[in-house]
């Protein structure tokens, strides 16, 4: 079990003596939940189901906002330079909160100083997938392949910065291996390409791809998680082929301006908490391929340092720019 899984787990059994420690608050006006991509991916979908709960609980409006741009930038700055009295949320990720602060030198904020943490929302992994017509049935013979030929392999992503672009860049790392980028806009044509043979690789989080690994389009070799996947049941993971370096799980944590009164973080936390043991809720969050995952604030506080640590090392050895 992973460190962060680890965590996780220890914060979900204190969450909810952590939320009652604190003074009673419940919001008197609608609440904006800002999403900083579009709308019908996982990242909305959990953020509107936990929206629908949040409403429930607090007797006002949840409306989730998607503002989108600058690879999540706009909608985390939007957050950042609202009012710290409750009233807006941001349903934060990985690549928003712990990436892009080292690919833009520009950003004029910072996302772990200007942004509170109430709880840690969901979890999804991704999963290395080749081309049918690539000679390889097993991750080993895959790495043996592309060892065999240097950059001439290539992999697709949604773009530069995304993270079907820096997890394969942790990929290749671990695996100390020479894979070709290319740069797509989003993951559907990156994931078309793929099937096509243009492309022989990707490392897709697996909500996008099981469509095209269960109709046999693409080849799954690999999983990212700490466990393998309940979709993908018979798809070893990356420690078990060697590669322990490559773990990793994309994820979406619930954050709030800085300085948020500490009852109002702790009224949203225990109302995350609430949603997420819904079994209704857990359902609806597999079917849009992602596990639900609460935490305290502070141990979400320990989680963001330890992944800005980790993709700024892979930012930095893997040569990472976005234009």
């Amino acid at each position: 079990m992973n460190a962060m899984r680890r965590a996780l787990i220890a914060a979900t059994l204190l969450a909810p003596a952590v939320a009652r420690a604190q003074a009673p608050w419940t919001p008197t006006r609608p609440t904006r939940f800002v999403v900083p991509f579009p709308a019908g991916g996982a990242t909305d979908v959990v953020a509107r189901v936990l929206a629908e709960r949040m409403q429930e609980a607090f007797g006002q409006p949840v409306v989730v906002e998607n503002r989108t741009g600058a690879g999540g930038n706009i909608g985390v700055e939007a957050v950042v330079r609202s009012p710290a009295d409750g009233s807006t949320i941001l349903m934060g990720t990985t690549g928003t909160l712990t990436v892009n602060p080292h690919l833009y030198a520009s950003l004029g904020f910072d996302p772990l100083r200007d942004l509170a943490p109430i709880s840690m929302a969901f979890t999804t992994d991704h999963v290395l997938v080749v081309n049918p017509q690539v000679r390889a049935t097993t991750a080993q013979e895959f790495l043996a392949l592309v060892r065999a030929q240097p950059g001439r392999l290539s992999y697709g992503s949604a773009g530069s910065g995304s993270s079907t672009h820096t997890v394969p860049e942790l990929f290749k790392l671990a695996a100390r291996a020479d894979i070709t980028h290319v740069p797509y806009r989003g993951s559907a044509p990156a994931l078309n390409d793929l099937v096509a043979g243009n492309v022989q690789m990707m490392l897709d989080q697996i909500p996008s791809a099981i469509g095209q690994i269960q109709s046999g389009r693409v080849r799954a070799l690999a999983v990212t998680g700490a466990q393998r996947s309940a979709l993908l049941p018979d798809v070893p993971t990356m420690a078990e082929i060697g590669l322990a370096d490559a773990q990793a799980t994309s994820w979406g944590a619930v954050m709030a301006p800085s300085g948020t009164p500490a009852p109002a973080v702790a009224r949203f936390n225990a109302a995350i908490r609430d949603a997420l043991a819904q079994q209704s809720v857990k359902e609806r969050l597999v079917a849009a391929g992602a596990e639900g995952v609460v935490s305290t604030p502070e141990e979400l506080a320990t989680i963001l340092r330890a992944e800005s640590a980790k993709w700024a090392r892979v930012v930095r050895e893997a040569r990472i720019t976005v234009n």
